[in-house]
């Protein structure tokens, strides 16, 4: 057998989930969504604006949308306080050789999707080349990592913050629409949420129209 100690990044990535788990009331919440028609408008705009729009960039739209209209979860706890914002700062988990880091996008909740494709390849790029700085690693309100391998994962919150949304792969099923049986593009996102802040019933109103937003996407690329 190999014994090898955390170290660097990992370490510190470790000593923070775990501090996580240990002063949250972390409760984790699924839901399917059809992306179909996001997917087929996220292509047109890309091919129209001659540049990429990913998946990741519409969901964060359609997030900023959400917070919008269900502000609890646009909050941090410090010291038994909870700290609610009209400025949705949404951290974007990015992975690296040797860890995850997760710069934050600010005030989202102004810009076009296009605007947040651009801001996420920007910081992307930055957290590769390791030229983030501390203030690209700080304030935001909430996050979501997009882990595209598997259907489901449970994301482990990031404090102060109350919520993460995690995003599992996109993946083509039968599904029954008006009576028939058709095949759309499917995705399974998870909410982890903190329960000394955020009740299960507000959690469920976020997904909920979070789901309607993305099944209806032609807001998202006004």
């Amino acid at each position: 057998s190999v014994s090898q100690p955390l170290k660097g990044m990992r370490q510190t990535i470790a000593r923070h989930m775990k501090e996580s788990l240990i002063n949250s009331a972390q409760l984790s919440y699924s839901l399917e969504l059809d992306i179909t028609d996001a997917q087929l408008m996220r292509r047109q705009t890309s091919q129209s604006q001659n540049t990429t729009i990913t998946l990741a960039d519409v969901l964060i739209k359609a997030c900023a949308k959400t917070l919008k209209r269900v502000r609890m979860l646009n909050s941090v706890l410090i010291n038994d306080t909870v700290h609610y914002f009209d400025q949705i700062n949404i951290g974007f988990a990015v992975s690296l050789d040797d860890g995850l880091i997760v710069p934050v996008l600010r005030d989202v909740g102004e810009m076009s999707t296009q605007q947040i494709s651009e801001l996420t390849k920007e910081v992307s790029a930055k957290a590769r080349e390791g030229n983030l700085t501390i203030n690209d690693v700080v304030g935001a309100t909430f996050t979501i990592s997009v882990l595209g391998s598997v259907d489901v994962f449970t994301p482990i919150l990031n404090p102060p913050e109350n919520c993460i949304l995690g995003v599992g792969r996109s993946v083509k099923k039968p599904v029954v629409r008006e009576g028939d049986i058709v095949i759309r593009e499917m995705v399974t996102v998870n909410l982890t949420a903190d329960h000394q802040v955020i009740d299960g019933s507000v959690a469920a109103s976020f997904l909920r129209r979070f789901q309607s937003t993305i099944a209806r996407p032609s807001s998202l690329f006004e």
